[in-house]
């Protein structure tokens, strides 16, 4: 038992420190905070992650709704819920398992969410100065002035159908994501 406790612990830290601990000298992520109806539809998907960082790949379950009045996610590692959020557009709501490292936040799950699903125009609103979004088919590129910070290839329209790979340049991870609609 205590063995199994380890290796989730150890694993889930991996998968999901993996994604978000920025490296030292690397200045901190946007901090968006899209509204949920600023997708312009309601999603319901099941999807499986892999987090590749420095040549290891880790694993993770998750569900995602999004509606107009909120984004709720549930991440599980090996059967075990280990990190949820609720976002209603203006408070963001988290849980995290005790074990988990403080690195793995809820806001920089969140933003990544935002970042691959919503509208172009949406995200362009709400940049800092200094930063662009742009589309070119089926990839959308993140810029911090003159530096490439993240490329996302989608594999379907829309976009949360299918398979995306978003590739983030500045914190050096890639997260696939495979996506399936829940529900009959």
């Amino acid at each position: 038992m205590i063995l199994r406790c380890l290796f989730f612990c150890a694993l889930t830290a991996l998968t999901l420190a993996g994604c978000t601990t920025p490296r030292p000298q690397q200045p901190a992520r946007l901090g968006l905070r899209l509204a949920p109806a600023a997708l312009g539809a309601s999603i319901s998907l099941q999807q499986r992650l892999a987090v590749e960082r420095e040549g290891r790949v880790d694993y993770l379950e998750a569900a995602l709704e999004i509606d107009e009045q909120h984004v709720g996610m549930i991440g599980m590692a090996l059967g075990q819920r280990v990190m949820s959020l609720e976002f209603d557009g203006s408070e963001l709501k988290s849980w995290r398992h005790a074990r988990l490292p403080e690195q793995v936040r809820a806001e920089d799950v969140l933003e990544d969410i935002q970042l691959t699903y919503w509208p172009a125009e949406a995200v362009r609103a709400a940049l800092p100065a200094g930063w662009r979004i742009k589309e070119e088919g089926m990839r959308r590129t993140l810029w911090s002035n003159d530096e490439k910070v993240m490329e996302i290839d989608y594999s379907a329209e829309p976009r949360w159908h299918g398979k995306v790979v978003l590739t983030n340049l500045r914190y050096q991870y890639q997260l696939t994501i495979q996506s399936a609609p829940m529900g009959p």
